[in-house]
């Protein structure tokens, strides 16, 4: 088991503690085997928000950084103006990423700040009970919405889709699933070479399953993901026309 785990994963702290069949576990085992194939487990700082994300703390055998909810990406940010010349990733919720701490990733990508923001969608507020998420679906039941997320709420937000209007070209934007963890390995790849080699922002939007507030199966939590990617778009996101920047 120990040898199918990312080197730099922290042994000692598991198993995790995500709820049965969370797709955080998952995501966040790919981004360890990213840091190791690239070998960045000495230059990384990982900063994570309040919500399912913190659960990330104790990942990993480098740095990491919880902030107050929304403030994820302002303090990885002021930190990569402290030190350049270090690799600094965001993870959050699409809670922290587009409630209250959208403005601080719009500016983020409108700056073009050299940092990797890595969002999961599970189109709720997992950690507080399921509520309704500026990604929730139409119709989609939450706690906050019992018999459907109605019309008037509008639609689920396409964030990747948002920053991509206002973020350099230089930018890396994408969207992926964790129906296909391979991919996501790649897409995380991509997000953090274009922060080294580019000196660029980059965004990736990773879809997820919540089984416990979903109150679905492994099956009905896949069948409501296969939803999910056919309501968000796959894959990334180029840019529409000539940035200023």
């Amino acid at each position: 088991m120990i040898e199918t785990m990312p080197k730099c994963w922290n042994q000692k702290t598991k198993p995790h503690f995500f709820c049965p069949g969370c797709g955080h576990a998952i995501i966040l085992k790919q981004l360890g085997f990213v840091i190791d194939d690239l070998k960045l487990e000495q230059e990384v700082k990982f900063f994570i928000d309040i919500g399912c994300s913190l659960l990330a703390w104790n990942f990993y055998n480098f740095d990491t950084v919880q902030t107050h909810h929304g403030r994820t990406t302002p303090t990885a940010v002021g930190y990569k103006m402290a030190k350049p010349k270090k690799v600094v990733i965001g993870y959050m919720g699409d809670g922290g990423g587009y409630a209250i701490g959208l403005q601080s990733v719009l500016h983020a990508a409108f700056r073009n700040d050299p940092v990797t923001i890595i969002l999961v969608n599970n189109e709720n507020y997992a950690m507080t009970g399921g509520q309704m998420a500026p990604t929730t679906m139409p119709n989609e039941i939450t706690t906050t919405t019992p018999t459907g997320k109605e019309v008037k709420f509008g639609p689920g937000m396409h964030g990747p889709e948002l920053i991509r209007n206002i973020a350099s070209d230089k930018a890396y934007i994408a969207r992926t699933s964790m129906s296909a963890p391979e991919a996501v390995k790649i897409a995380i790849k991509k997000a953090i070479k274009t922060q080294i080699e580019n000196n660029a922002f980059s965004f990736l939007e990773i879809l997820s399953i919540c089984p416990t507030n979903w109150k679905t199966d492994a099956e009905g939590s896949f069948e409501r993901l296969k939803m999910a990617e056919s309501y968000y778009h796959i894959g990334e996101i180029p840019p529409q026309k000539s940035s200023q920047k």
